[in-house]
């Protein structure tokens, strides 16, 4: 089944594609943007490729650039189904197209498209305990804080703790 392109009122999601490498290297490339990933910030183009590749690999994966209008991806979100029912979001913008409300359009269309398309019952989220950017867009979205997992994560920033978010469709 092809990825649809969802749309609202000043944000469109189409499918990622290999080709948003260039687009989305000035986020995968920030550190600052990065800081919060798994990994440390991209070294060049040809490494956000190949992360992109990885990630559309991934069985499961649900991945959209994040758009005005269908241009140029200025962030991307991604929707993971870990088991029957079960879904994980990740998300990353550019710095440039933060503050404009376009996270928060598009981690709206993603869940809805996880509730009503894929019939999803829960949407979760891992997120750095520092990351509160990420948390506070989260808890707009009404997802709820249930947890914490120490030393979740080896990154390059250290062994880190996960807050653990989620959305139930009921």
């Amino acid at each position: 089944m092809a990825l649809p392109t969802l749309i609202t009122a000043g944000a469109a999601l189409r499918p990622l594609d290999v080709a948003d490498a260039d687009a989305l290297f000035a986020a995968h490339g920030d550190a600052h943007t990065h800081k919060y990933w798994s990994s440390p910030a991209h070294k060049t183009v040809a490494e956000t490729q190949d992360y992109i590749r990885a990630t559309l690999d991934m069985p499961g994966a649900h991945v959209w650039a994040i758009t005005e209008s269908g241009g140029e991806a200025l962030g991307r979100i991604g929707l993971f189904v870990e088991r029957e029912g079960v879904g994980e979001i990740g998300i990353i913008m550019r710095p440039e197209a933060t503050g404009r409300g376009l996270a928060s359009k598009a981690l709206s269309l993603v869940v809805d498209y996880g509730f009503t398309q894929l019939a999803l019952h829960r949407i979760g989220a891992d997120i750095d305990p520092d990351n509160t950017s990420s948390i506070s867009l989260f808890l707009r979205a009404g997802f709820q804080r249930e947890g914490l997992l120490r030393g979740n994560w080896k990154t390059h920033i250290g062994i880190r703790d996960s807050i653990i978010m989620a959305k139930l469709r009921d």
